[in-house]
C-alpha cells in the first residue's frame, strides 16, 4: 500500500496554517467494562449472573482490541480501495466518487467489533453526522443551495429537539420497550415516575382501563400519601402527581430533578477542565473554576427544566382538552423541546442530533412492531448497512469537502488516517484549543 499522501489518491493533503476553524467534538469509538465488586472472600457464595473483576477486564480488554481491529481495518480498506481504483482508472476521472465507494466498501469492517453484536444506535448516529455533513456541502452547491436554505435556521436546532422529544418522551410514556436499556434507564431515572405510574398514564392515553389503581395507591401510600383513585379518570393528573396541585408538583419536580441533573454535568465540565486548562489553571485558576461550575449549572438548569416542562406541558394539555389522549402526549413532549433555549448555542446542535438518532431508532421500532416493515426482520445486520452508507459520504466529504467537517471531527478523521498536521499547527494547537473551550463555557 502506498503512503497517504501518494499521487493519485483522493487523500487529502495535510492542512494549510491558515485554516479556519469551527468548535466541535470529536467522535470517538469507545468499549469500557464494569467492575463489579466480588463482595467478601468465604462468606457468600457468587450470585448467578455476576461477574469477578478479572472477568470484566478481560472482557473489556476484548472489546477494546475489536474496535482497535475494527478502525485499523476501515482505514486500511479506506486507503486501498481508494488507491487501487485510482491506480487502474484516471486520477481525475474517479476523484468525483472513489472516495465514496471506498468508504462504503470499509464499512462492513464494523463486523469485527462482533459477528452477534448490534450497533444500531451508533449506525443511526454516524448517519445523521454524514447528513449533516451532506447538508453543508448542499448549502455551497450553486445547484441546491436554495433547497438547503431552510437549514441555515438559526433556531432549527431547537426544532430537531422538539420533534426529537415528541418521538423520545412519547416512547418513554407509551412504549418504552422500543428504546435502548441504557437510554430507557436514563429517562426513568430523571422523568422521576415509577414504572407502575407509567402504566397507568399509558393505560389513560389508549382509552384501556387502568388495571393497577391499587398498585399507584401503595405506591403513594409509602410516601406518605392516602391516595384513592378514581377508576373511570379522564386525565391521569392525579396518577402523575397524586394530592400535589400541577403547578407545585412541577415546582417541587424541578428542584428534585436539579439534584439529579448536576452529578450528569458535573463531570462533562470538570474533566475538560482539568486536562484541557491543566496550565491555565495554575495562571488563572478562579476564572477557570468559575466558568466550569457556571456550565455545570446552566446545562443543569437545562435538563431539569426540560424533564419538568415535559410533565407541566401534559398536565396543561390534557386539562385544556379534559382527556387523555396519544396525539396529546405527542404534543405536549413536543414543546418540551423548547427548553434547550437555556443550553449554550455550541451545545445545542451537538444535543439535538443526539436525541434524533435516539428518537428515528424508536420511531423505527414502533413502526416496525406495529406490522408496518413487515420485511424489516429480515435484515439481520441493517446497523452495517447503515454504517456503511454514513461512511460513504463522510469519506467522501473527506476527500472532496474538507471544509463542511469542523475542526475536531477533522482532526480524528487525520488522526486515523495519518495526516499530520503542519509543524506551526501543532505549536499553535494547544494555545488555540484552550482559547475556544474558555470561551464556550
Amino acid at each position: 500500500m502506498s503512503g497517504v499522501g501518494c499521487k493519485g489518491s483522493s487523500r487529502p493533503p495535510a492542512r494549510d496554517c491558515d485554516r479556519s476553524r469551527d468548535q466541535g467534538r470529536p467522535c470517538s469509538f469507545l468499549h469500557s467494562g464494569r467492575l463489579r465488586s466480588r463482595g467478601s472472600k468465604g462468606t457468600h457464595a457468587r450470585k448467578a449472573g455476576t461477574i469477578t473483576n478479572a472477568e470484566a477486564l478481560a472482557g473489556a480488554t476484548k472489546g477494546t482490541l475489536r474496535y482497535g481491529m475494527f478502525l485499523g481495518t476501515f482505514a486500511g480498506t479506506f486507503v486501498s480501495v481508494d488507491e487501487w481504483i485510482a491506480k487502474i482508472g484516471a486520477t481525475e476521472g474517479t476523484a468525483g466518487w472513489r472516495a465514496f465507494l471506498a468508504g462504503a466498501v470499509a464499512g462492513p469492517s464494523m463486523l469485527l467489533t462482533g459477528l452477534e453484536a448490534q450497533h444500531t444506535s451508533l449506525a443511526i448516529y454516524i448517519l445523521i453526522r454524514a447528513t449533516v455533513l451532506a447538508s453543508r456541502c448542499g448549502i455551497k452547491s450553486k445547484r441546491f443551495g436554495h433547497f438547503c436554505k431552510p437549514l441555515t435556521w438559526s433556531h432549527g436546532d431547537i426544532f430537531l429537539m422538539c420533534l426529537s422529544s415528541s418521538q423520545i418522551l412519547s416512547a418513554y410514556i407509551l412504549k418504552p420497550e422500543s428504546l435502548p436499556s441504557s437510554y430507557k434507564a436514563f429517562l426513568i431515572k430523571h422523568g422521576g415516575k415509577a414504572t407502575t405510574i407509567l402504566q397507568g398514564i399509558r393505560e389513560v392515553a389508549t382509552s384501556t382501563s387502568v388495571t393497577n389503581l391499587d398498585v399507584i395507591e401503595k405506591h403513594y401510600k409509602s410516601m406518605g400519601v392516602d391516595l384513592k383513585l378514581d377508576p373511570s379518570m379522564k386525565i391521569p393528573c392525579t396518577i402523575v402527581h397524586g394530592d400535589q396541585s400541577c403547578t407545585r408538583h412541577v415546582l417541587s419536580f424541578l428542584i428534585q430533578e436539579y439534584g439529579r441533573a448536576l452529578p450528569v454535568y458535573l463531570p462533562v465540565y470538570l474533566i475538560p477542565a482539568l486536562i484541557v486548562h491543566r496550565q491555565g489553571l495554575l495562571k488563572r485558576p478562579y476564572t477557570i473554576l468559575a466558568k466550569t461550575l457556571f456550565g455545570t449549572a446552566k446545562s443543569s438548569l437545562f435538563l431539569s427544566v426540560y424533564c419538568a416542562s415535559a410533565w407541566a406541558w401534559t398536565c396543561i394539555l390534557f386539562r385544556t382538552f379534559d382527556r387523555c389522549n396519544i396525539p396529546l402526549v405527542a404534543a405536549g413532549t413536543f414543546l418540551t423541546g423548547t427548553a434547550l433555549a437555556l443550553e449554550k448555542k455550541s451545545r445545542r446542535i451537538e444535543i439535538s442530533l443526539y436525541c434524533v438518532g435516539r428518537a428515528i431508532e424508536s420511531f423505527f421500532t414502533c413502526v416496525s412492531d406495529a406490522g408496518y416493515l413487515p420485511h424489516a426482520s429480515r435484515l439481520k445486520r441493517a446497523d452495517v448497512i447503515v454504517f456503511s452508507l454514513a461512511t460513504a459520504i463522510i469519506m467522501h466529504c473527506y476527500a472532496r469537502e474538507r471544509d463542511v467537517f469542523r475542526s475536531k471531527y477533522l482532526n480524528v478523521l487525520d488522526w486515523v488516517f495519518g495526516v499530520p498536521p503542519p509543524s506551526c499547527e501543532v505549536e499553535e494547537e494547544e494555545e488555540e484549543l484552550l482559547d475556544k473551550m474558555q470561551k464556550n463555557m
